[in-house]
């Protein structure tokens, strides 16, 4: 019986597993269909396509992105991304696409004008398409090469016991008390992904951590934050605030998603984007 019972639980695993896969590729595809309509119909048009009524998109803070984008006109400018990487959660209900971008002022025809990285949230709706609720990312330099090759995480079916709410709390309260450097340390996951304008991404706990070590400022995040999850893969929305010797010296929105990793909840990526 009890072989019986092993067996069946890794069936199940590995179907999860499967399944899994079959929606990230969905999703991934689903991202790569949004940009080709975006260079088929327009910038406009595509955002309103592949949104949700819900999404949201900061300019600068936070945004119904339904209004944003409908308010906008057409406009002749090329904007061109694909995804670099993708993960989503066990039971496929959230996920998430980041990558490159370039802009093109004129059309497809223009030289570049303007590079970056994007992220994208999605969630799947009730007719089991993938629609984008968060959209966010930084603008810097011209990066050595755009790619349209993307990559995940390995699969991890284990289910979080502690709430993720919880862990944000006590990530909150700890970067507050012992600074940034410190709290990463505890809590970011060995691969994380983290973005700052201005700057291409940094790939790594130890590059995040080079980048906390050599910040005298200090970051401080409100108490109120908004938090979705969806089996082991959450996010949280929030403002922050930096200071440098008590005084302010830049405010903007934070995005933070973090997946169960390994039997804890683990900080996978994030990105504090300034209001300027």
């Amino acid at each position: 019986m009890k072989g019986f019972t092993l067996l069946l639980t890794v069936f199940l695993l590995c179907h999860i597993g499967v399944a899994a896969q079959g929606d990230l590729q969905k999703m991934v595809d689903t991202e790569h269909a949004f940009a080709q309509s975006a260079a088929a119909n327009g910038t406009r048009a595509a955002f309103l396509e592949f949104m949700a009524d819900d999404a949201v998109v900061f300019n600068p803070d936070v945004t119904n992105a339904k209004t944003f984008w409908t308010a906008r006109s057409a406009s002749p400018s090329l904007l061109s991304w694909a995804p670099n990487y993708a993960d989503i959660s066990s039971n496929g209900v959230l996920g998430y696409t980041t990558g490159n971008w370039e802009w093109r002022e004129k059309g497809k025809d223009d030289t570049p004008g303007a590079f970056g990285d994007f992220i994208t949230l999605w969630l799947r709706q009730p007719d089991g398409k993938y629609k984008w609720v968060v959209d966010i990312g930084v603008s810097h330099d011209e990066p050595e090469k755009y790619s349209d090759d993307w990559k995940t995480r390995p699969a991890d079916t284990k289910a979080g016991s502690v709430s993720p709410g919880e862990v944000a709390e006590g990530f909150y309260l700890m970067a507050t008390a012992k600074g940034l450097s410190k709290t990463y340390k505890a809590y970011a996951a060995d691969d994380i992904r983290s973005y700052r304008e201005g700057r291409p991404p940094y790939l790594g706990k130890k590059a995040v951590l080079d980048l906390l070590g050599n910040e005298k400022s200090q970051v401080a995040f409100a108490k109120r934050s908004s938090t979705f999850t969806a089996a082991d893969l959450t996010y949280t929305l929030n403002t922050y605030t930096r200071t440098e010797a008590g005084k302010v010296i830049e405010k903007g929105n934070f995005l933070q998603i973090w997946k169960f990793v390994d039997g804890k909840w683990r900080i996978v990526l994030d990105i504090f984007k300034p209001v300027k």
